[in-house]
């Protein structure tokens, strides 16, 4: 049963995802930046071809081969962590980012980045982005609580 509960959320993920940077992609101009709350948040439309801040720009076979290996090594232990409901969100969420990523960089070469926060310097980043940071923090979490109960 839970492991459905995983796939409904690397689904849900990764369709919300996607239906983002379409509606990104077709309803702000490349560059352009439109302000949601003023000095703190804005949406725009970019195409990056890197990481965070754009590091490893332009390595596109490198992000093919990593993204695939943590995939498996992803699902992996997400099929290991079953009946460990917080270990499980934590890697269905990260496994959903990965996905909604490496979706972009084989369909376009790429990956639309759309949410901007103008208080901070900070990379401009997509749903899949903040996915995958939700399911390293939650991942963070577990490990704390389980290192607390083994003490």
């Amino acid at each position: 049963m839970l492991f459905a509960i995983d796939f409904l959320i690397i689904l849900a993920v990764v369709v919300v995802d996607q239906l983002v940077k379409f509606w990104v992609a077709t309803n702000i101009s490349m560059d352009a930046v439109h302000q949601v709350i003023p000095g703190i948040f804005s949406l725009t439309n970019i195409r990056n071809n890197g990481a965070a801040w754009s590091i490893l720009e332009g390595k596109t076979t490198f992000f093919y081969l990593i993204t695939v290996v943590a995939l498996v090594v992803l699902l992996y232990f997400l099929y290991q962590t079953r009946g460990h409901w917080l270990y499980q969100i934590s890697l269905s969420l990260i496994v959903a980012g990965a996905f909604g990523n490496f979706i972009d960089r084989v369909r376009l070469k790429y990956v639309v980045d759309m949410f901007q926060l103008d208080f901070i310097n900070f990379p401009i980043f997509n749903v899949a982005d903040f996915s995958l940071t939700i399911g390293v923090i939650v991942l963070f979490i577990a490990i704390f609580k389980e290192d607390r109960l083994e003490s």
